[in-house]
This record gives C-alpha cells, structure tokens and sequence, in this order.
C-alpha cells in the first residue's frame, strides 16, 4: 500500500511525543509502527489505533498514556480542547483529581514543553510566580516531591538518582568461621598444624571468628491500580538493588503472584523493566494480599527466607477480600523472616488512620511502618535496615493500637 503526504513524518513526530512522556520509542519502533500502519491502511481510524498501539505499547500502564496522546496527537476534537486546558495553570485537589494530574502534566511536558508560557506576555512578575509554582524543581524540591505528581522531566531526573542507590542492610553471623588473630575462639585445628611446624616444641595459638554476611533481602510488591503511580518507581529501585547485592528475590502481586527476580537482574533496567511489564498480567488490576501471601508461604518461604531474610512489603494494604485470611498469612510470614518491613504511601497523609480491614490486619504481624512515596522516603528506608534492635518497635505499637 502506498501512503502519501506527511503521515510518516507525523509518525516520527508521534513517537517522539511519546518518548518525552517516558515511554521507551526508539527509531526501530518508528520503523515498525510505518510497517503496521502500511499493512492496516487508512480507511478505518480503529486500525490505524490500534497498528500504532500494538507497536508503541508494550505494558498494561502505558495504555492510558498512549490513549490520551493519540487522541490529542491525532486531533480529536474534544482531547484537543483538554490538552489546551493542560497549557493554564489549575489547582487540582488531593484524591482521584491529583492522580489524573500526574498523568495529564507529562503528556503536556512532552507535547508543548518548548510552546512559550503566557506569563511571558504578561509581564515579569507573573512570569516568576508562574515558574515558582509549576515548574521550578531543584534538587532538594525533587527529593521531597510525591512521585505521583512529578513530571515527564522529574520523573526521568528521579530514575537517575534512583539507580545510584545502595541500600545497606547490617551484617549478621553465619555458622561458619574464618581465621581472625583477634577473634574470640581458639582455632585448635590451625593451631595443631602450626605446633606441627615447630616440631611441636611449642604450639602457637589460632584464632577464629564468625564470618559476616548480608542476610538475603525479599520483596514482596503490590502493582495493583491503587499503587500503580508508585510500583513504577518502585521497580526502578528494585533494579537497583538487585544489581548491587546478591541474593535479592522479588516478587510482585495483585490478584496473582509473579517472581521476577531473574527479569531485574538484567544490567539494563529498560530490558529489566520491559520484561516485567511482559511476565506480570495482573499489573494495576485489583488486590488479593490473603491469597497471594498464602502462595507465596507454601511455594517460595522456604525457599529464600532462609539464613534470617529481612523481608520488604511494599502495599497501601487495600484488599479487595476486605482482609479475608490475611491475619494468619502474616503471622507465618512475619515468624519466617528476621524482619518483616512494611512500606505504605498512604502514610504521607498526616491524617492516616488504619481503617481498612486489611491494613488492621498486617499491622499487629510488622516490626517496622514506615511511608515510601518520594525519594526521602526511599533513603531512609537504609536507616531502617541497619537497625539490630528488637523485632517490635514503637511506631508499630501506636498504629496497632489505633487499628484496635
């Protein structure tokens, strides 16, 4: 089929919009999406959608991305007029509105960053006021800013933080031993061989001590709808991680359980996250903690919470079994593992109370509730896992006792 006038050019273009905006389009998809639009044809607005969709997308959260940008991209005429009503500051409230922002402020990153601000014609001190708000972020404003309401921009400066993360976790002791002239134990075996040496007219004592090891660290990651703006980040953080120690095993969960640790070894955290995206067919769809902590204490907790594991769960605890099993699933969880560390994003909220049925359920079974919704949160979580004290701490208590 020949296609004629500028349609492959507005593809390249298109491709671009949708790179700004953080999906990964690279010239070889721009390639393939002119391939596809070649064999669908132009005569049905549904099959030129969907050759471009079929290219471009390749995770259950892009789609929403993809959707709006094509429809604005493509001039439909009612996304034209919300994409113009993206270019006027607006004040949005917290809740569902706030999610949608985040959304609708990187599309408008990616399609009219370079259109000059209105402000500009309206004087000096409306420019600056303009900026302060919308648009100034240095880096200490980045690293206290909510993810879910970072831009295209923000977002891609925060990944590179993100991957120069460590995350370290405090030694333990192993059963076994290494040579130490300072340690505790005679070593009676080295010590003999040494007298050996001396023809046994005297024997030089050996020392030994316990070796030191990380204990192997297990994460256990919600990607239902409800923390889709955070399990994005969260992955970027896992891929980190997991590159930088060993024995890290990953596990995400809404309605199923997925293992996807050997996907996050991969060095390139395009690739890594890309077959994620691939493997995971419950991504941003409801949330079963009960039956997925159930699956993974009778398949995999014997496997990798061995040797004291520090265990990691990332969940807001909203369960759509309104928290049926969940108490006990716990309870065996949390006396598998050395510590059992649940990170929540509901906690930014200063008026957060343990109402639901499934956050009053895992609170009573963690040692550590700690909030992870910017990239303060993320480091701190290091403090949290250095820590050797005991197994139930304050913080937990007061919520326990708030959910009672």
């Amino acid at each position: 089929m020949a296609v004629h006038g500028r349609l492959f050019e507005n593809i390249m273009y298109f491709a671009r919009v949708l790179r700004a905006a953080g999906l990964p389009v690279g010239p070889g998809r721009v390639i393939d999406a002119v391939r596809a639009v070649e064999a669908a044809g132009l005569e049905n607005r549904q099959d030129f959608y969907w050759a471009l969709h079929c290219v471009f997308v390749n995770r259950r959260d892009q789609r929403e991305l993809f959707d709006q940008a094509f429809h604005v991209f493509w001039r439909n005429p009612q996304m034209l007029e919300k994409a113009m009503a993206m270019l006027l500051p607006t004040v949005r409230t917290e809740g569902e509105e706030k999610e949608k922002a985040a959304g609708d402020k990187r599309l408008a990153d990616a399609m009219f960053g370079d259109t000059p601000d209105v402000s500009e014609r309206e004087g000096d001190e409306r420019e600056v006021e303009l900026d302060a708000t919308l648009t100034y972020s240095d880096k200490e404003m980045l690293r206290t800013m909510d993810f879910e309401s970072m831009s295209a921009e923000e977002i891609a400066k925060a990944k590179a933080i993100i991957a120069r993360m460590r995350l370290p976790i405090m030694q333990v002791p192993t059963r076994r031993f290494v040579a130490d002239p300072s340690g505790p134990r005679i070593d009676m075996r080295r010590s003999m061989r040494a007298g050996l040496r001396t023809g046994g007219s005297q024997i030089p004592l050996r020392r030994r001590s316990r070796s030191l090891r990380h204990p192997p660290l297990v994460i256990l990651c919600d990607v239902s709808g409800s923390m889709s703006h955070y399990s994005r980040m969260f992955l970027h953080f896992l891929h980190a991680i997991t590159n930088d120690r060993d024995r890290v095993h990953t596990f995400t969960f809404g309605t199923r359980l997925t293992n996807v640790t050997r996907y996050l070894r991969q060095s390139d955290v395009d690739v890594a996250l890309q077959k994620v995206g691939e493997v995971v067919e419950d991504w941003s769809g409801g949330t079963r903690i009960g039956e997925c902590l159930k699956e993974f204490n009778t398949v995999w907790s014997r496997r990798v919470l061995g040797q004291g594991a520090v265990l990691l769960l990332i969940s807001d605890g909203l369960d759509r079994d309104a928290g049926e099993g969940l108490d006990s699933q716990m309870e065996r969880l949390h006396k598998s593992c050395r510590r059992l560390i649940w990170l929540n994003p509901l906690l930014r909220y200063s008026g957060f109370e343990p109402k639901s049925k499934g956050i009053q359920a895992i609170l009573p079974h963690v040692d550590d509730f700690r909030p992870v919704h910017n990239l303060n949160s993320l480091q701190d979580l290091a403090d949290a896992l250095m820590k050797q004290g005991p197994r139930t701490e304050e913080s937990v208590s007061e919520w326990s006792t708030q959910a009672a």
